[in-house]
């Protein structure tokens, strides 16, 4: 049996984590931690949990997590740092959903995190938990950096095309679509019902904090420098993320050879599809799949790539468990859809 600790559990990333694992039979979801919600009874915050999550949330402290197999962080950026340096004897493998760990460099994470890292020296010991690329890994880690979700849907995109040199490195247009619960449950006036409903907003062009995780996790899998040009916005839904990328293609290539590329590439990865059609958010809600579709723009020469994904599933919760079921021995798609 799994010893499961949740920091973070009463935002949505928290919430979807309690959901998926407290329907197994091999994880027991020993601490849920809560700042703001520290006392209250979690199927009173979340009464879809009623009969399956029977506590309150805690405050953290150190010995709450104590002989815990497995810890996950589901807490803002910028919390992290702070917390990873307390579990590490205390806890065998901690898996963070914040941003805090997934860039090797400091001074990156200072410029696009807008805050100094106070364990720098930790960035080092850290695995990108992105299970297409680093399973190996991700098997051996006590630290894994849960990709974010926006990268997670942009990489998968395009890694084949990336690591077999048939598109460009630079030029790379990105563009992609949110469900606002990508922005956790914190409320203000931006994300409010009225600002949101029937409206669609790019904010952060050109500074995302993504974007050195989607260059970087590139670049290494390339072997070159990967420049992108990445635009988020959000969409009036709940849930998911909707992709497009346009990249410039090295050499004339059809529609079936791209698609013989992208199976052959993902032939070993389960929870990616590769679609004969154009992929649609409904199709993946819910579920830790990524679906991706691919096209050849001859008149333009470019290779353009849509990729869906749910962000709370395997963009947050459901990634991070299937990092968990690699690490613990477990088939990578147990407890997941």
């Amino acid at each position: 049996m799994i010893t499961a600790a949740i920091l973070g559990a009463s935002g949505y990333s928290g919430a979807e984590l309690m959901r998926l694992l407290t329907a197994r039979n091999d994880v027991t979801v020993k601490t849920m931690v809560a700042a703001t919600s520290a006392g209250q009874r979690v199927d009173a915050l979340y009464p879809a949990l009623a009969g399956r999550v029977n506590g309150s949330f805690e405050t953290f402290s150190p010995d709450l997590v104590k002989k815990t197999d497995v810890a996950f962080i589901a807490l803002p950026s910028g919390e992290a740092m702070n917390i990873v340096p307390q579990l590490r004897e205390n806890v065998s493998r901690i898996i963070d959903l914040g941003g805090d760990f997934r860039l090797r460099s400091a001074e990156d994470y200072e410029r696009y995190y807008k805050k100094k890292h106070t364990a720098a020296a930790l960035l080092s010991t850290a695995v990108y938990g992105l299970p297409e690329v680093n399973k190996d890994l991700v098997r051996d880690a006590q630290l894994v950096a849960n990709p974010g979700c926006y990268p997670t849907s942009a990489i998968l995109g395009l890694l084949p095309a990336l690591g077999q040199g048939l598109v460009q490195p630079a030029g790379i247009v990105i563009n992609s679509l949110s469900g606002v619960s990508g922005a956790g449950r914190s409320s203000s006036f931006d994300m409010s019902f009225a600002e949101i409903n029937e409206n669609v907003r790019a904010y952060k062009i050109g500074n995302h904090q993504h974007i050195p995780e989607i260059e970087s996790v590139l670049g290494q899998h390339a072997g070159t420098s990967v420049i992108v040009s990445f635009v988020p916005h959000l969409l009036p839904i709940t849930r998911g993320i909707y992709t497009t990328i346009h990249a410039t293609l090295t050499h004339a290539v059809t529609d079936a050879e791209v698609l013989n590329l992208y199976d052959a590439f993902y032939a070993e990865a389960p929870f990616v599809r590769v679609k004969r059609q154009v992929p649609q958010i409904k199709n993946v809600a819910y579920t830790n799949y990524c679906d991706i579709g691919l096209s050849v723009d001859v008149r333009t020469n470019q290779l353009i790539i849509v990729s869906v994904i749910d962000n709370l599933v395997k963009g947050a919760a459901g990634q991070a468990i299937q990092n968990m079921n690699i690490m613990f021995g477990l088939p990578e798609k147990e407890g997941l859809v």
